[in-house]
């Protein structure tokens, strides 16, 4: 497994508590605004943004396929096309499609781990591929 955050040294078989540290250290308009986790095959989960307002995608190397995450719960707050701006670039969003980071770290540890992504994370197929 590689950790690679923005602006960061890569870290080689990352431990749980270096995930949680980098993913706690991301905000969407500072020095560090994404992050990726990817294995051995090419699979990867992604995410953009930081704090409460953070994008996650997973690449399936086998189907050469990204998906986004969503949720259940669409956000009031951020309706549908609402911009989610990091230094990388800007992605409009779907209201279901925002999570915290402590629900990007439950993934990312997860996906570490080589165990089933949390319940509440679904996916679908990342727009424009």
């Amino acid at each position: 497994m590689k950790l690679e955050a923005e602006g960061k040294p890569e870290i080689h078989e990352p431990r749980e508590s270096q995930v949680a540290r980098a993913i706690k250290s991301l905000k969407s308009y500072g020095p560090s605004s994404y992050a990726s986790l990817t294995d051995a095959r090419g699979n990867y989960v992604q995410v953009a943004g930081g704090g409460v307002t953070c994008m996650i995608e997973r690449y399936d190397a086998a189907s050469r396929k990204r998906f986004r995450a969503f949720h259940d719960k669409p956000n009031t707050v951020r309706p549908d096309g609402t911009i989610l701006s990091f230094r990388a670039g800007n992605i409009p969003m779907r209201s279901d499609e925002w999570f915290m980071s402590n629900q990007v770290t439950e993934v990312f540890v997860a996906f570490l781990n080589g165990e089933a992504f949390p319940a509440n994370v679904r996916w679908r197929d990342a727009p424009g591929f």
